[in-house]
């Protein structure tokens, strides 16, 4: 049987009280004893992929990208379980666990790979950091309204120098998260692409560019007010004028456990639109 970790989200009560409940049924069950932690403390996810052989994530979908990218590293497979407001990553829901249980123990789920975006941080012949994403990797403005100019290049050859608020490089799975709102196409989350995609540009003659799998994006920063770069919506570095953000895909695939049809992305793709547009 698997043994499964339960990883939670720490300002969600919610979880905690799932997250017991859960370790007894699957106890119960006759399975290994789950492992329980902080999502957010990423030394304990490490520890954790070790030892697990399925990773379930309680809370919303930046849980589940905590989880995936370290759980990524070592190969074991991640399911969200849709504790938050949209939920486009998430393969459980909460109620339904009971019944799902012995499928998650005896492995009786598909595993979707999907491509991961790496991105080096460079400044002059240094490298400051290396960074892997699921969703994106994000060049922006800082704390002043003010557009910054980004040298972007493909494969070496520049492409233009843009004025915006900043540029999003986004796997297929990122499509539906900051690059969807700011104005760029869905992608089947299994597509091997990344996406270039501007936010609010001044006078660009495009919005959105779709790259194939091998294609390096650099994206050169020319600005006085201390631009940003964020991975994932959850770390940010303040950048200087003249730094190179570097994107390529990564050679790390995330690994989500699926229990629906090998078609649901685009059902559930309304589902979540449908959801979120009402409020529910």
């Amino acid at each position: 049987m698997n043994r499964i970790a339960l990883l939670f989200h720490p300002h969600k009560e919610i979880v905690h009280e799932l997250a017991n409940q859960w370790r007894k049924e699957i106890v119960r069950a006759g399975a290994p004893e789950p492992l329980i932690a902080n999502a957010w403390e990423e030394t304990a996810l490490e520890n954790i992929c070790s030892v697990a052989d399925l990773i379930l994530t309680l809370g919303g979908d930046g849980t589940l990208l905590r989880a995936a990218r370290v759980a990524a590293l070592c190969g074991v497979p991640v399911m969200g379980v849709k504790l938050g407001t949209v939920g486009f990553l998430s393969g459980l829901r909460p109620e339904t666990f009971s019944e799902n249980l012995p499928r998650l123990l005896n492995s009786d789920y598909w595993v979707e790979e999907r491509i991961m975006v790496q991105a080096r941080w460079l400044r002059g012949d240094q490298q400051i950091g290396v960074f892997e994403a699921i969703n994106d990797v994000v060049v922006s403005r800082g704390k002043l309204a003010r557009v910054i100019r980004i040298e972007t290049m493909i494969d070496g050859a520049v492409l233009q120098l843009f004025a915006a608020d900043g540029a999003i490089i986004s796997t297929a799975t990122g499509s539906t998260a900051y690059s969807l709102a700011a104005g760029g196409p869905i992608l089947a989350p299994t597509v091997r692409t990344m996406l270039l995609t501007l936010i609010s540009p001044y006078l660009s003659p495009i919005n959105s560019l779709v790259l194939p799998e091998g294609a390096t994006v650099s994206l050169r920063v020319h600005s006085q007010n201390q631009p940003i770069l964020t991975v994932d919506g959850q770390t940010d570095h303040e950048l200087q004028d003249g730094d190179v953000v570097e994107t390529q895909a990564s050679p790390n695939l995330a690994r989500f456990a699926r229990l629906e049809a090998k078609t649901y992305f685009y059902r559930t793709l309304v589902n979540r639109l449908r959801e979120s547009d009402d409020g529910t």
